[in-house]
This record gives structure tokens, sequence and C-alpha cells, in this order.
């Protein structure tokens, strides 16, 4: 997965290395929460609340340069409000994938300096 290195490095240089590092870990264990939020919600066809937990992941995922994770969170957001149960269960399960890929990508990177 794609991470956005130039936001990444704006973070850190934002603030010193070890607030900048715990900002993304908050931010991977919190999207991380919010992937599996949005799993339980569309198995239970609670769509109003997977928009918004989707939605929620947004600005997050912006915020540690996970640029496409951002882009299919607002995929699915468009589907739930939509109510294209096809089209949902396509990009959710895209978000799914992308999210692992994205998560397991700054993880290998927390290993670099930035």
């Amino acid at each position: 997965m794609q991470v956005n290195h130039d936001r990444l490095n704006a973070l850190y240089g934002e603030m010193d290395p070890a607030n900048a590092e715990d900002v993304v870990c908050r931010a991977m264990e919190e999207l991380a929460l919010r992937m599996a939020h949005c799993d339980r919600l569309y198995r239970k066809g609670e769509l109003d609340d997977l928009r918004r937990a989707a939605k929620s992941m947004i600005a997050i995922a912006d915020q540690i340069g996970m640029d496409v994770l951002a882009g299919v969170a607002g995929d699915v957001v468009r589907c739930a409000k939509a109510r294209d149960q096809v089209a949902l269960a396509a990009t959710l399960g895209r978000l799914m994938r992308t999210g692992e890929g994205s998560l397991s990508a700054i993880w290998d990177l927390q290993n670099i300096t930035l």
C-alpha cells in the first residue's frame, strides 16, 4: 500500500519524533478499531452508523499519510449514503484490504527514521 511520505515527514517535522510517533501509533490503533467497527455495522445492516464511522476514518487516515485509505473510506461513505448494497459490499471489502495493507506499511516504516 502506498503511504504519503511527504505527509509523514511533515508530521514528524511539526513535532518532536517521540510525539509524532505517538500520534502515528494512536492513529493506527484508532483506524484498526474503526475498521472493525465498520465491518460490524455492515453485518448488522446499520448503514447510517456505518457511513458515520467510515467518514470519521478519513481525517485520521489523512493525518498520517494514508491517502488511498482516506479515498476508499470516502467511497464507502458514498455507497452507504446511496444504499447501494452491491457497491457497498465491494467498497467495504476494499476498505478492509486497503486498511490492512496501509497499517502494515506504516508499521514497517516505524523502523525507518523519517
